[in-house]
């Protein structure tokens, strides 16, 4: 399942907003832009690992140092691919163990799971195997969800200490996809998503479910402490 970004890139068009092509379109979670599809993305993985500061580069294309985040939050992001107007229900959860208790049913009908880890932080990549994948298996309600494995902080050559194969090796025997970036550079940060969207738009069951979007309230499950001031890493 692992992909190269130019195949994918090559397969499908992606529409910006005219004048900012380094953005795709994005609206707040108040808009009531049309869509064809909604799919609900989660992502997962230790404090610290930088998932928040993804989103925010994602949604916003800008980079902030976050604190962690108090239980779950969460944005939404409209963009068009191969003609589809999506609109992304994006979960960010809080990585403390804690609040995992918490932030459990937020699986629920999640067509793809993105699971975040910090090259220069072994114990967060260990933690993907030894805890969220587990996680995602006890869970999940989506047999045919896909999962992103993400190695962020590329920024930190230096101070990397799990290598890109290690990442690859473990993507294949999770059956994910696969990418390294950086939220501080924004390197591979719009791949990481719209490869995991692509992936979705492939697969006719989450194709289904996320048409039928219009009609079923995936939002029910607000966030328990929304903080999109002071949201996570």
């Amino acid at each position: 399942m692992i992909r190269n970004n130019s195949e994918l890139k090559g397969k499908r068009k992606v529409e910006r907003r005219p004048g900012n092509s380094d953005t795709l379109i994005a609206m707040d979670s108040s808009s009531s832009q049309e869509f064809d599809y909604l799919f609900k993305l989660l992502m997962i993985g230790d404090s610290g690992v930088g998932k928040s500061s993804l989103l925010l580069c994602f949604t916003s294309n800008a980079f902030e140092d976050l604190s962690p985040t108090i239980g779950v939050d969460f944005k939404v992001k409209y963009l068009t691919m191969d003609g589809k107007k999506l609109k992304l229900a994006i979960w960010d959860t809080a990585g403390q163990e804690r609040f995992r208790t918490l932030t459990s049913s937020y699986y629920r009908g999640a067509q793809g799971i993105i699971m975040v880890y910090d090259v220069t932080r072994r114990e967060t990549f260990t933690d993907l195997s030894e805890v969220w994948a587990k996680e995602i298996e006890l869970y999940s309600t989506n047999p045919d969800c896909i999962k992103m494995l993400v190695g962020n902080k590329v920024d930190k050559e230096s101070d990397r200490v799990v290598t890109k194969k290690e990442g690859i090796d473990l993507a294949r025997e999770c059956g994910c996809l696969f990418i390294e970036c950086s939220a501080k550079t924004r390197v591979n940060v719009q791949q990481c998503f719209e490869e995991l969207v692509l992936k979705i738009l492939d697969t006719p069951s989450l194709l289904a479910e996320g048409a039928k979007g219009h009609k079923k309230n995936i939002f029910k499950d607000k966030p328990l402490q929304s903080n999109s001031t002071s949201s996570c890493c």
